[in-house]
């Protein structure tokens, strides 16, 4: 652990010197009418001039703020880790099981055994991380200037979303330790199909039963704004009939926006920032953006893309659980796979290679919203609005990494790289019919 530690300050102060990236250089054209395109514009050029109207104390607070989430991952993954073992080494994992145990008389009736234990577990992890979460959450987002609720709007969401957590997670738990008990020795490849079909459950049921328990959602009656989303909803073959103004200014200063949804419930969204911080072509540009990941199938790409992480994970967690139960179990009072007391080892050893799979499960995530930015770029044909969209972005997103803190931490392309996607767009980009 002190190992992984050293690692993660060096790595992260690396990082947070590290400024300069260098461009691409533009790709060879041969037709002689974007020849002349690109004598007008110098892609690379342009790129570096849209980041030089950032001023620099503006850009000094996001890369700060950017760079303080290296560390958010680094305290979120030990505050888990530590968690954990705690409820391990004090046994108060085995006491809360024995607890169930005892409720249910001996019937060992699963569903209620699981509930029981799992209740109480989700509070005492929720009561243990709260002092990071009220930190991070509330007092950091406040200080950089992006949070607008005050502390008890912001309290009761987070009351809100920990019942909804604990109704989802006790769900999920109780399917998964049926696997358990039933499959001791294959449960990792059923657990894996459970796992993928608990997030397409929510995805489904998200958008009508779970967002509106946060913000208020309603039709969005500018025809100036409505009306050329629409067409481009309808041009994409995307389901949809109203597009929906979220209130989310209420709980921040971010813009956002989102197309969810599947079988029926496909919903457009953009929140109420979106609309008072830009013009028209960002909208627009913004929403084909959000289009391109219903279109190109993100969701269910992403899903078995997670899929097949989840399944490697859930081997790896098979042979390393059975082996710290068999060297540790009797000192924390875990039986085994089917045992509710080991579900913080399971926990402890997940959350670990999540940790050490950041960068390949960012990867993923930034290439759809790469093909996204394509999508978007040649659906709105606004390139500019692409740019002034991701130097908005920037305020809480760095947006000159270099390029191994890009692959690393970056889950989105960086500003400078969409910048110049949009840039190589417009010096390449021909009229209609050419």
């Amino acid at each position: 652990m002190k190992r992984l530690l050293l690692l993660w300050l060096t790595v992260s102060l690396i990082f947070s010197i590290a400024r300069a990236a260098n461009a691409q250089a533009p790709a060879p054209i041969t037709s002689p009418a974007i020849e002349e395109n690109k004598q007008l514009l110098d892609p690379a050029a342009a790129t570096q001039a849209w980041l030089a109207t950032v001023p620099r104390n503006e850009r000094e607070k996001s890369d700060a703020y950017f760079e303080g989430g290296y560390w958010r991952i680094l305290w979120n993954f030990l505050l888990v880790a530590s968690i954990s073992i705690f409820l391990l080494a004090s046994r108060i994992s085995a006491r809360l099981r024995d607890f169930a145990e005892r409720v249910c008389r001996g019937n060992h009736w699963l569903p209620l055994e699981v509930t029981l234990y799992a209740i109480p577990y989700f509070l005492i992890v929720a009561a243990l991380s709260f002092p990071l979460t009220l930190y991070e959450n509330f007092f950091r987002e406040h200080q950089y200037g992006f949070a607008t609720q005050s502390f008890l709007p912001w309290l009761r969401e987070q009351l809100t979303g920990l019942g909804v957590g604990i109704v989802a997670g006790t769900i999920l738990l109780v399917v998964l330790y049926a696997v358990f008990r039933r499959a001791p020795r294959t449960w990792w490849i059923w657990g894996t199909i459970v796992a993928v079909i608990f997030a397409f459950i929510l995805v489904f049921i998200a958008p009508v039963f779970i967002e509106p328990l946060f913000n208020t959602y309603k039709p969005l009656t500018n025809p100036e704004v409505r009306d050329p989303i629409l067409a481009m909803a309808r041009a994409n073959q995307i389901p949809v009939k109203q597009v929906f103004e979220v209130d989310a200014s209420r709980q921040t200063t971010r813009v956002s926006a989102n197309v969810a949804g599947v079988l029926g419930t496909t919903r457009i969204a953009l929140n109420d920032n979106l609309l008072k911080q830009c013009t028209l072509p960002e909208i627009r540009e913004v929403m084909a953006h959000e289009m391109g990941h219903y279109v190109l199938n993100h969701g269910a790409k992403l899903l078995t893309y997670f899929g097949i992480f989840i399944l490697v994970g859930f081997a790896l967690t098979r042979t390393l659980f059975d082996s710290a139960v068999r060297r540790w179990g009797d000192k924390w009072g875990v039986r085994g796979i089917a045992d509710p007391a080991g579900l913080p080892l399971l926990v402890l050893i997940f959350s670990t290679l999540v940790f050490l799979g950041t960068p390949f499960i960012n990867t993923v995530v930034r290439v759809t919203e790469r093909e996204a930015d394509a999508f978007g770029i040649n659906t709105s044909r606004e390139p500019d609005g692409m740019a002034k969209v991701a130097l908005k972005l920037g305020a809480y997103r760095k947006l000159d990494p270099a390029p191994l803190e890009e692959f690393i931490f970056f889950d989105h392309p960086s500003g400078r790289a969409r910048i110049r996607m949009a840039m190589d767009w417009k010096a390449a980009n021909l009229p209609a019919g050419e």
